[in-house]
């Protein structure tokens, strides 16, 4: 069976090149050309993966990507032409796997869906594999707890709401908690050993753990060692 993508794309001529190679390359295809409309789509259907464009007319891409959240993981590459630092961290921080800068490459497009969808699959069987063998796995250090069952943090049983991409950062600093893993370390265990985005990926992503753990509750649980 195609795996499914939805490409919500207002710029018709753009969404319909995408579309081509997409279909060419065997992917099952939908097109919405409106926030709203794919923010419902999204919803109602079971898609493998959701090319999105940030600059979208009723809903922006980042409006529909925070909504989307709140009951599906979905994998989600944003379409952007904005090329600052704070759309991307945005954009990754509301849950996006990944983003594309315009104009792109179609080669360069394929392959970050190639991997997006291979991290996808990689992790809903691991997961799957782990409630077969056990209904409550928690890893915890002090008053956090990651509980892999339920897919669900919680600090001295207090819920923190963590994005996909969040959670397996988290989960795998649990999982080797008091080793120093290095960036390329990180990338290959929590994004895939054929990652082509950037190392700085890591960073942000910390960063953004820090401030829904550390800052928030006043604790140092992560840090960094330098050069290591």
């Amino acid at each position: 069976m195609p795996e499914r993508i939805l490409v919500v794309e207002d710029e018709e001529k753009m969404a319909r090149i995408v579309e081509l190679e997409l279909s060419h390359e065997g992917y099952e295809v939908t097109k919405c050309s409106d926030g709203l409309t794919g923010l419902q789509c999204a919803e109602q259907n079971d898609f493998d993966l959701i090319l999105l464009d940030i600059m979208l007319p009723v809903l922006s891409g980042i409006e529909v990507l925070r909504r989307l959240r709140k009951s599906k993981s979905t994998p989600v590459i944003l379409l952007t032409a904005r090329d600052e630092v704070v759309d991307k961290v945005l954009g990754l921080d509301s849950g996006a796997e990944d983003y594309v800068t315009k104009p792109f490459s179609i080669e360069e497009l394929l392959a970050r869906i190639r991997a997006a969808l291979r991290t996808s699959a990689a992790r809903n069987a691991k997961t799957a594999d782990e409630n077969m063998g056990s209904d409550n796995v928690v890893l915890a250090v002090g008053e956090l707890s990651l509980d892999i069952g339920k897919h669900a943090v919680f600090y001295a049983g207090e819920n923190i709401e963590l994005t996909p991409r969040e959670f397996e950062l988290l989960r795998c600093l649990l999982e080797n908690k008091g080793m120093a893993l290095t960036r390329d370390a990180l990338l290959d265990k929590v994004w895939g050993y054929d990652y082509i985005g950037e190392t700085n990926a890591v960073d942000v992503y910390v960063r953004f753990l820090r401030s829904k753990i550390d800052e928030k509750y006043g604790v140092k649980l992560i840090s960094t060692v330098r050069g290591a």
